[in-house]
């Protein structure tokens, strides 16, 4: 427990308790790899968060910032979330997380072989190499 009672929680149990990651280890790991900031300022598991401090985490190419709106020591349904935490992502984060997801890699069939010269440069062109 935090030296303030219950006016504080580590991170790393908040983020696990409002559904941000999947288990409190992933929760830790994101914190020691920098990938959650306070004030662009990356914080250790063990820091003390409470409510009104804005929260910035980075998981892959999407950036969430999130409002601590109340504290949680245990692990919620995620319909009780919006209770605890307040989404400030702005729109564009989550359009572009759409874009990425839409630009499907061309596969090819197993057994073709290498491509031809012609679908080389198709290739090319569809991952913009070719491009003046």
């Amino acid at each position: 427990m935090s030296k303030d009672g219950d006016n504080s929680l580590r991170i790393d149990k908040w983020l696990w308790a409002v559904r941000l990651f999947k288990t409190r280890n992933q929760a830790t790991r994101a914190c020691n790899a920098g990938k959650v900031k306070i004030d662009g300022n990356p914080v250790k598991p063990s820091r003390d968060i409470k409510p009104g401090m804005i929260i910035t985490i980075q998981s892959g190419p999407l950036k969430k910032t999130v409002k601590v709106v109340e504290l949680l020591h245990k692990r919620v349904g995620a319909k009780l979330v919006s209770n605890y935490m307040e989404d400030l992502t702005p729109e564009e984060e989550y359009l572009k997380l759409e874009k990425i997801k839409k630009q499907a890699v061309p596969m090819r069939p197993k057994g073709l072989g290498r491509p031809t010269k012609k679908e080389r440069r198709d290739i090319d062109d569809w991952f913009g190499f070719n491009k003046p």
